[in-house]
């Protein structure tokens, strides 16, 4: 008579991920290493392909791991980015000619490239906010420790803006805010609003996102003293690169 299966005991491909995982978060194998592969797994387990890959998509719908065409899987952890609403956009900040990121990155390398500057048509919604027809738009792309973490794009009013440093490539030390600043209307409140849903094709490609990885979407607008809003940004984050913290007094 054979024994009975144990109750409640994981299939095999999730005891390998277990084990997979465990290495991971030890330290064993970190950040860039190649996971075993599925012929490695199949060996090893006396198991079949399919289950070998599933295995692996474990590791990669938690965003532990990330495939790579036609060389593997690889270990993908990252530490990460804590996002602090409010001290990143302080005067204290940008007014002194600090770029915002330097809040976020607190001394890890960081990077902006994909650089866009461009005028157009404002949409509908962006319009009725900066109450302004046609916008500079400034879209980028900034990635930390060499890993695309964020996309934004931020509207500016045209006439607001026209012939300043906003609309170029390189706004100068304090960023889009301290030339908004030297324009005589500095940002003196902001408002976020923060969802999070599946990224578009697009967003995926520009942030090297495994399959089934979320996206953070941060809609901020920029007041001055006197209510008079002076730029939209939607940020588009990895999720699994941040944390937000927010403090709030009782």
């Amino acid at each position: 008579m054979s024994e009975s299966p144990v109750p409640h005991e994981p299939p095999i491909y999730r005891r390998i991920a277990d084990g997979l995982r465990a290495r991971i978060l030890s330290g064993e194998l970190r950040d860039g290493d190649r996971l075993p592969g599925e012929n490695a797994l199949m060996a090893e387990y006396a198991i079949a392909r399919a289950t070998a890959r599933q295995a692996l998509a474990v590791l990669i719908n938690e965003g532990l791991a990330v495939p790579k065409r036609g060389s593997g899987v690889y270990v993908r952890l990252f530490k990460p980015i804590r996002r602090h609403g409010s001290r990143r956009l302080s005067r204290e900040q940008w007014g002194q000619g600090r770029a915002i990121w330097d809040a976020d990155a607190r001394g890890r390398p960081f990077d902006v490239d994909r650089v866009e500057v461009v005028l157009e048509q404002a949409s509908d919604e962006v319009a009725s906010v900066l109450d302004s027809l046609e916008v500079w738009v400034r879209r980028r792309r900034y990635s930390v420790d060499g890993r695309p973490v964020q996309l934004s794009t931020s509207f500016f009013p045209a006439h607001l803006v026209e012939g300043s440093a906003i609309t170029l490539p390189h706004t100068g030390p304090g960023g889009a805010y301290a030339r908004l600043g030297d324009l005589g209307v500095p940002p003196a409140h902001f408002t976020e609003e923060v969802r999070a849903r599946m990224p578009a094709p697009r967003e995926s490609a520009m942030l090297d996102l495994p399959g089934g990885t979320p996206v953070i979407v941060i809609a901020r607008t920029a007041y001055t003293s006197g209510g008079l809003p002076v730029e939209v940004n939607e940020m588009v984050l990895d999720s699994a690169a941040y944390v937000l913290q927010y403090d709030f007094d009782a």
